[in-house]
């Protein structure tokens, strides 16, 4: 098992940055694909990002493209999703988690974090 734990999550104001770390402990072996969701209130959980275990090959949602970065630390055992230009949009709890293979929806992830709250002031 994967145990996840997010955190970076606050108060931003439109056009700020946040950074959210997400730490991974057990058999991290199985994380060979970590994401990142979110989901706002009323809304389905949708996928934000995602990277493989080498950090080689990363995946991104539209609405994020040019705005957040996804990158991992191994040594660290931590996955981070840089948040620059921030929108009111992006106001959501954000989920880390992680897969085996895939990445692109959540299905595809055995393992979620708890989530941390992020919101942007307009």
């Amino acid at each position: 098992q994967v145990q996840l734990v997010e955190s970076g999550g606050g108060l931003e104001q439109a056009g700020g940055s946040l950074r959210l770390s997400c730490a991974a402990s057990g058999r991290t072996s199985s994380a060979g694909v970590m994401g990142w969701f979110r989901q706002a209130p009323g809304r389905e959980r949708e996928f934000v990002a995602a990277i493989n275990w080498s950090g080689s090959s990363t995946y991104y949602a539209d609405s994020v493209k040019g705005r957040f970065t996804i990158s991992r630390d191994n040594a660290k055992n931590t996955v981070y999703l840089q948040m620059n230009s921030l929108k009111s949009e992006d106001t959501a709890v954000y989920y880390c988690a992680a897969s085996q293979y895939g990445y692109g929806i959540p299905t595809d992830y055995d393992y979620w974090g708890q989530g941390t709250q992020v919101t942007v002031s307009s």
